[in-house]
């Protein structure tokens, strides 16, 4: 598959891909570098972004509902007002993430890293936390 010019597989490299607005509902980018790439607004329904590097990455306003993102590093990434409804984030880094207003309702972030992640108004419904690092450096139970 190819959006804005670039290649959407498993491994891609879109360092700093300016995929803002893209339609990548189901995307393989499984290991794919997506560091510091605008991915704002963008459609990742069910998109599988496991192993992937997202540091930096903007994705606010994105819907990543359903998503993979087990073992991503989300390190410094912008997810502000993002959809994560479902969304696998198992042994996801979220360090220094923002999340302020995200719906990360019935998520799964078993295991995650949140230290010193942004998360005012996130809702955080249903959510899977068993092994978590929580903003404060705590671990949830």
């Amino acid at each position: 598959m190819n959006v804005n010019g670039y290649k959407i597989e498993n491994g891609a490299d879109l360092q700093k891909a300016n995929l803002k607005h893209a339609y990548l509902k189901g995307a393989e980018l499984s290991g794919a570098n997506l560091s510091s790439a605008n991915l704002a607004l963008a459609n990742l329904f069910e998109a599988d972004l496991s192993n992937s590097n997202l540091t930096s990455a903007i994705l606010d306003h994105a819907d990543l509902s359903e998503a993979d993102l087990s073992e991503a590093d989300l390190t410094g990434a912008n997810l502000h007002n993002s959809y994560l409804r479902h969304t696998h984030m198992i042994f996801c880094n979220l360090t220094g993430a923002v999340l302020d207003h995200a719906d990360l309702s019935h998520a799964d972030l078993t295991g995650a890293n949140l230290t010193n992640a942004v998360m005012t108004g996130a809702n955080m419904t249903g959510v899977e936390l068993t092994g978590a690092t929580m903003p404060d450096g705590s671990l949830h139970d």
